[in-house]
């Protein structure tokens, strides 16, 4: 009877504790909320949870070719007399994340990039990831949001079509289904 009573007390407790919310971002994580390719470019985008606490929502732009490069954030939306695209990591207008920062980039393109015939910055060839630092909205449930890009790749053969504010659907989890 006396092990009974204990496995009765192990078992209870080990149910207990399987029944508390783990968080589904454990800090140092990041987790995949969408992906979409067009004109040579894979584009993913993720959500980190850093060490304190803090949410980054990134967008990694990967050139599918060898030697495509991305221009960088810092030109005109419009380009220079319409040539170029910015690489671009926005919220939708009526998203319910809200920026808690500035995008910064993983390639610093005023000391990384170069220059090209007309004069516009480009990131050095290969992948770059624009990241936001973003609140994320309230309440307990997953919502449906989006991001928009902006990007055009190019190579020595030329550039693709740029692709403008185009909006990538995700799913995001509510503040509230992470432990603090």
């Amino acid at each position: 009877m006396k092990y009974a009573f204990q496995i009765i007390v192990i078992l209870s407790l080990l149910i207990t504790a399987s029944c508390q919310p783990a968080s589904i971002l454990e800090p140092g994580q990041t987790m995949q909320l969408a992906a979409s390719a067009e004109n040579k470019v894979d584009v993913t985008i993720s959500l980190t949870r850093g060490e304190d606490g803090q949410f980054m929502l990134s967008a990694t732009f990967t050139p599918q070719l060898l030697n495509m490069h991305l221009y960088s954030k810092e030109i005109p939306r419009n380009g220079v007399d319409g040539v170029g695209r910015p690489t671009l990591l926005e919220l939708a207008n009526d998203s319910t994340i809200k920026a808690n920062g500035e995008v910064v980039e993983n390639v610093a393109s005023s000391q990384s990039s170069s220059f090209d015939s007309e004069g516009l910055l480009l990131y050095p060839a290969g992948p770059v990831t624009l990241s936001l630092p973003v609140l994320l909205p309230d309440g307990n449930e997953w919502v449906n949001d989006k991001v928009v890009v902006t990007y055009m790749a190019c190579d020595d053969r030329g550039c693709r079509a740029p692709v403008q504010q185009k909006e990538i659907a995700i799913k995001i989890p509510g503040n509230g289904l992470f432990q603090q």
